[in-house]
């Protein structure tokens, strides 16, 4: 009897309601194999039902369809009329598939910080006439906050976060706050992948760190139009450091990282 593939976990998948629209078949396939390769599942293992999965991955049949024909492409996935679609392929030979959804994220997560560079560069220009001393100094110790997690073994993913948040609120404009808690979790994916990437490389730290201060330092000056052009080249290196990134590590956990932002992207 062949064995059937449970579906994965739907806390990710519905975590913010669905997939980003123009690459659904391709997240969707993503997750199937991360599922696959995660549980070691063997050449003859049946999927489940296109309907089961449609109505597990929030989308139509003609998506699981789209997914199931990316699989088969790689030739991870062979399909029998009346059967449904079955594992033909070690999930450790579908590297190309691998490399084909990682290049696809890694595009998702460039347009990400694309469109933070407009997000982050206003909110500086706006903090820098707007903020109060207290709130400048909540922006001081979100950034050494960052620079303690770090010294402490941590990612700093958390406290980066915050660090840009505390800049929104020195706007004094709620909308402004409110527009980055929108993008607060694909955000935080994204800081997972650049943290990531940039802790492997002591010149992209402190490449980081520097941008950093330069934000705060404009924004303690009173100096909108520098903090909006920090801000702007923070986001810049942050893609750039992207594009820099080696093979080795996009094929270990920075590949992982960052599929999963761009699941995470469809909540903008």
């Amino acid at each position: 009897m062949n064995q059937t593939m449970t579906l994965p976990s739907p806390d990710t998948e519905h975590e913010h309601g669905g997939f980003a629209a123009g690459t659904l078949g391709s997240r969707v396939a993503a997750k199937l194999l991360q599922k696959i390769r995660d549980d070691g599942l063997a050449p003859g293992t049946r999927l489940p039902s296109e309907q089961a999965m449609a109505q597990h991955f929030g989308v139509s049949r003609t998506v699981v369809r789209e997914a199931i024909s990316l699989l088969k492409d790689q030739g991870l996935l062979s399909t029998r009329k009346g059967s449904g679609a079955f594992i033909c392929k070690a999930p450790g030979e579908a590297d190309g598939m691998d490399d084909e959804l990682t290049e696809q994220s890694v595009q998702s997560l460039l347009n990400l910080i694309e469109v933070r560079r407009g997000l982050e560069s206003e909110t500086a220009a706006l903090a820098a006439v707007r903020r109060t001393p207290g709130q400048l100094a909540e922006i001081e110790h979100a950034l050494r906050r960052i620079e303690e997690a770090v010294a402490a073994g941590g990612s700093g993913v958390e406290e980066d976060v915050r660090f840009h948040l505390s800049i929104a609120e020195a706007t004094g404009n709620p909308y402004w706050v409110k527009f980055v808690a929108m993008f607060a979790q694909p955000i935080r994916s994204a800081v997972k992948v650049t943290r990531a990437n940039e802790a492997r490389r002591t010149d992209f730290s402190s490449q980081v760190r520097q941008e950093h201060e330069k934000i705060v330092s404009a924004i303690a000056a009173g100096d909108p139009a520098q903090a909006r052009l920090a801000a702007a080249e923070h986001m810049a290196q942050a893609a750039a450091r992207v594009r820099q990134a080696d093979r080795e590590f996009w094929r270990g956990d920075g590949g992982s990282l960052v599929r999963d932002t761009a699941m995470g992207v469809d909540g903008l």
